[in-house]
């Protein structure tokens, strides 16, 4: 597959069209979700092409209130085909043990924080679903990393990522918001990131 080239010919699509142009590939497909502020637009974009997408979302155990409220409400309202993806232990048990969410101080512990609160439970997900695409949210002025992606681009596990809404500004992803009444969940928290501007690890590991 040339994905410059296909990235070229995407480049000028709509977000549905280029969601269209995934499923017409005809290979197993999954998308992702972190019910942050905006995620309800690839969840409605994706719903309008296709309602059968199975569509995983990693619950840390660290999410607040409002994310968990908001979720609830969009998994009843956009339909697509859910599946809630939790670490193996409990985030009680896990600040026992680990004395709270670790800092950046200490990178080993943040390290493996990461890997049991996120990245374990999406290889999970991925060894059930073994996708061959992986449809995500992600946008192009979010972090140093994805400013060198496209709208296609290769995972290190060999899946194609591909991200509908990589060209859109904050202003485009605002009105749609609003031009859709979609719900926003205004207080996210990603126990992972520790700060703006940081990948949480699922867009670079292997």
């Amino acid at each position: 597959m040339d994905i410059e080239k296909i990235n070229q010919q995407l480049h000028g699509a709509s977000a549905t069209e280029i969601v269209a142009w995934a499923l017409s590939q005809s290979k197993k497909t999954i998308a992702t979700t972190s019910f942050g502020k905006n995620a309800a637009v690839m969840l409605n974009v994706i719903s309008q092409v296709d309602q059968t997408v199975p569509t995983v979302w990693v619950d840390t155990g660290y999410n607040l209130r409002d994310t968990y409220v908001v979720a609830d409400k969009l998994i009843q309202r956009i339909p697509l085909d859910y599946h809630v993806y939790s670490p193996l232990m409990t985030s009680e048990r896990r600040n026992a043990i680990m004395g709270g969410i670790p800092t950046m101080d200490d990178e080993d512990m943040h390290a493996e924080f990461t890997r049991q609160v996120k990245l374990e439970p999406f290889n999970r997900a991925i060894s059930e679903w073994a996708p061959e695409i992986w449809i995500t949210g992600i946008r192009q002025q979010e972090t140093e990393h994805r400013k060198s992606l496209d709208i296609l681009s290769w995972d290190a596990r060999g899946i194609l990522k591909v991200a509908p809404l990589f060209y859109w500004s904050d202003k485009q992803v605002e009105q749609y918001m609003q031009d859709n009444e979609l719900l926003s969940c205004r207080h996210y928290f990603d126990p992972t990131k520790v700060q703006d501007g940081r990948e949480c690890g699922l867009h670079t590991s292997a």
